[in-house]
């Protein structure tokens, strides 16, 4: 009985998982007109890649002819851009298996282009700086409407906060020793549009880390000051080096004193036929 107890059991548990939604594409990334993803499960799975180009909400999707419930994991969506207002498209990936679909991953863009913002980060002991450039279509178009969404996430949390902003900024109160990733996104009106950067990470350093960085630096230029210098004098005052450590030469007394009188003799001495 309880064989039979155990069996049923089993088959709950693994019809329950078969009929569970997949998990959503991972690692979504656009590389030069092709969309690509990694599968979180490899059981059966298809995927079908969907396009928008509607700044505005609700977005409208369009499903990508040659992506629709394919088992590949990459897709060439190229040809979005030419459909799109400025080129620039929104692109999503879902999982299905058995007529049931995960939730839609969103995608990032690994380069820079008039449809995803170019991102550098630097940080200091409790700060980090987002640097944005307001030369960009958008902000020619529609000048201060056109903007950019920068998502922050710590390390360790799923949480993603955002600020918009026209340029470059700057987060101050952040945990020293604690890894932040930032990404951007152009939004005109408060609408996303187009395709966010990648995640860029760093860490944020500590008050005694970045001393010692000032400290390394300047023993390193001093070092590298003193090579030059042992190197322009090995090179160039070799002589003068050489006279300085020369000993001073000194004439011996019987010596001064034989040239003095020879000198004298030659000075008084008058030679024959000679007339004053």
């Amino acid at each position: 009985m309880l064989f039979f107890i155990f069996c049923f059991h089993v088959v709950v548990v693994v019809k329950g998982l078969s009929d569970a939604p997949p998990a959503p594409p991972q690692d979504v990334r656009f590389v030069h007109g092709l969309l690509n993803w990694t599968s979180a499960e490899d059981r059966d799975i298809t995927y079908t890649v969907q396009y928008s180009t509607r700044f505005s909400k609700p977005a409208e999707w369009t499903d990508v002819p040659a992506c629709v419930q394919t088992s590949l994991n990459y897709c060439d969506v190229s040809f979005t851009k030419a459909a799109a207002e400025h080129g620039c498209v929104k692109l999503r990936v879902r999982a299905e298996r058995r007529g049931l679909t995960s939730a839609a991953a969103s995608t990032c863009s690994t380069h820079n282009d008039s449809c995803t913002p170019d991102v550098r980060l630097t940080v200091r002991p409790g700060y980090l700086t987002v640097h944005l450039s307001r030369n960009h279509d958008l902000a020619r178009e529609y000048a201060d409407h056109g903007k950019h969404r920068v998502y922050i996430t710590k390390e360790g949390e799923d949480s993603e906060e955002h600020l918009d902003t026209v340029s470059s900024m700057t987060l101050s109160g952040l945990e020293e020793g604690r890894r932040y990733c930032a990404r951007v996104q152009y939004i005109y009106m408060g609408n996303p549009v187009g395709l966010s950067s990648c995640s860029v990470c760093h860490v944020i350093p500590t008050s005694s880390t970045n001393h010692t960085h000032i400290i390394v630096a300047v023993v390193a230029v001093i070092i590298l000051v003193v090579m030059i210098l042992t190197v322009y004098i090995l090179l160039y005052q070799r002589k003068r080096i050489k006279q300085w450590l020369r000993p001073p030469y000194e004439i011996p007394e019987n010596v001064s004193t034989n040239v003095i009188k020879h000198t004298h003799t030659h000075t008084h001495t008058q030679p024959a036929g000679h007339t004053v």
